[in-house]
């Protein structure tokens, strides 16, 4: 008499795994949320015969997402209702199935309501819930088994592992969109914010700036790109050498950092055997040929390396040092300097062919104190990437502490703000103010005073590096982190 009632038991158990495997090849398939949502119902409602079935998900600010109901002749409850709902939130507390009876749920009275939430990892996504069994035979009690509640679980921890990847999947296209915007940006028509947003110009100075990069950028000419140190010289290269088009890699050189015979070797190589333990090494020409060869600090090279340097770009080939071979060389020369080459050129230590060889094309790029305008954009994008690089919240900027900024003359320029900006924003406690940047930077960052004495650039340049240098108590290369500045740059002005 009993074995009607096993078997069937035995084919529902049956039916539930099938379910459970053919949910597991459903949800797989990334498809959008509110698919994946009514899938669930469409799978669990023929296996467990309620009266009426919801599920629904929510967003990371706890607002609805998508939601899906079953058995609603009427008004079927909103995915805000569901939320909202007592149920939505014993769940939260319980972090677990539940089983509830004789209550109201979502506007209607319910014998029986099982819920699981959708959870993965310890974060909930939603909740399933089905309410009142129906009877399918005579004599059964219209109740929901244990295996009806194992099957609810097992389905609601499948939905959670696939609504976990399926919005990881979302963010990162999310994140593959944007990078392709700012790709095409990049390669097509600049924006306000190019190069990955590290270049920030709102000032009509640097947007006109950018316009000639874009114009330069695909023809093989040199560029002279001129301006005080931490204006930045190098993104303007790195700029040029992306929308160039050229396949190469870009190579940078510093030609203040090495001594006359490094240099030499660095730039053009070295045969092997030239010295005892001296092994083959390609130069920096080599290295950028077929793309663009970034030289700073141009002013700063030698007059023997400028010969070869000359010799070098009208031939389209470089001598290793030690070797009589010439190599051919395909590459765009970028050169950077802060120095008046003019002067130097008329004073015999630059070379004038030299000169008119770099200058083909010649970029300005104005201190920071010239396009005051760009330091709240600046500000806003270093505090943005810094945040989100360590992993911080983004604390306010009072009124005050940009007012100080904005009157600020910034002798290292950007570089200089932006290590203003990111010792503030580890120092803050809930915002920036005026008082935390005055004890980064000392107090004069009050607006500069009037008078033929306080208006004279070089002279406020230098009380203010005499300040730094103060507050490092006489450390050079402290000093010069914080002003943004290379060390030899402290020396060439005297100190």
């Amino acid at each position: 008499m009993t074995a009607f009632p096993d078997r069937f038991a035995e084919k529902r158990r049956i039916l539930q795994l099938e379910t459970l495997y053919d949910l597991a090849l459903a949800l797989h398939a990334h498809v959008p949320e509110p698919e994946l949502v009514d899938e669930l119902l469409q799978r669990v409602v023929p296996v467990l015969d309620p009266a009426a079935a919801v599920a629904v998900t929510r967003d990371p600010f706890g607002g609805p997402r998508a939601a899906s109901t079953v058995g609603w002749a009427d008004r079927a409850p909103s995915g805000e209702a569901l939320l909202s709902d007592p149920l939505w939130n014993e769940l939260l507390a319980e972090g677990r199935l539940l089983v509830r009876r004789r209550r109201s749920f979502a506007g209607r009275d319910c014998s029986e309501v099982i819920a699981a939430p959708l959870s993965y990892r310890g974060v909930f996504l939603g909740y399933l819930a089905v309410i009142d069994k129906e009877a399918r035979g005579e004599g059964e009690e219209p109740s929901f088994s244990d295996d009806d509640r194992r099957f609810l679980d097992s389905v609601a921890a499948l939905a959670g592992v696939s609504l976990d990847s399926l919005r990881n999947v979302e963010r990162l296209e999310t994140q593959r969109e944007r990078l392709a915007e700012e790709n095409k940006a990049l390669r097509g028509r600049l924006v306000d914010e190019v190069a990955g947003q590290r270049i920030v110009a709102q000032s009509p100075q640097m947007r006109q700036i950018l316009e000639v990069v874009e114009r330069v950028a695909p023809r093989g000419v040199n560029v002279l790109v001129r301006g005080e140190s931490g204006t930045g010289k190098e993104l303007i290269a790195k700029l040029l050498h992306l929308l160039s088009g050229r396949e190469g890699a870009l190579v940078a050189l510093n030609c203040a950092a090495l001594p006359e015979s490094l240099l030499e070797s660095e730039l053009f190589g070295i045969e092997g055997g030239v010295a005892t333990g001296v092994h083959a090494r390609s130069g920096k020409f080599e290295l950028a040929d077929g793309g663009t060869l970034f030289l700073d600090e141009i002013g700063d090279m030698q007059p023997t390396v400028q010969a070869k340097l000359l010799r070098a770009i009208q031939e389209r080939e470089v001598v290793r040092v030690g070797a009589a071979k010439p190599i051919p060389v395909d590459v765009r020369l970028v050169a950077a300097t802060h120095q008046d080459l003019e002067q130097q050129v008329g004073e015999r230590e630059f070379r004038e062919d030299l000169y008119y060889r770099l200058k083909g094309v010649e970029i300005d790029l104005p201190p920071l104190r010239e396009r005051r305008s760009d330091v709240p954009h600046l500000v806003r994008h270093f505090v943005e990437e810094f945040c989100e690089r360590e992993g911080i919240p983004v604390p306010p900027f009072r009124s005050d502490a940009l007012a100080l900024m904005m009157a600020h003359d910034f002798p290292g320029n950007v570089r200089e703000l932006q290590n203003l900006v990111e010792g503030a924003v580890s120092l803050a406690e809930e915002e920036v103010g005026a008082d935390l940047l005055r004890s980064l930077i000392g107090a004069g960052m009050e607006p500069a005073a009037s008078g033929p004495e306080a208006l004279d650039l070089d002279t406020v340049e230098r009380r203010h590096i005499r300040r730094v240098l103060e507050l490092t108590e006489g450390n050079k290369s402290s000093a010069a982190k914080i002003l943004g500045v290379d060390r030899k740059t402290l020396q060439r002005k005297g100190f």
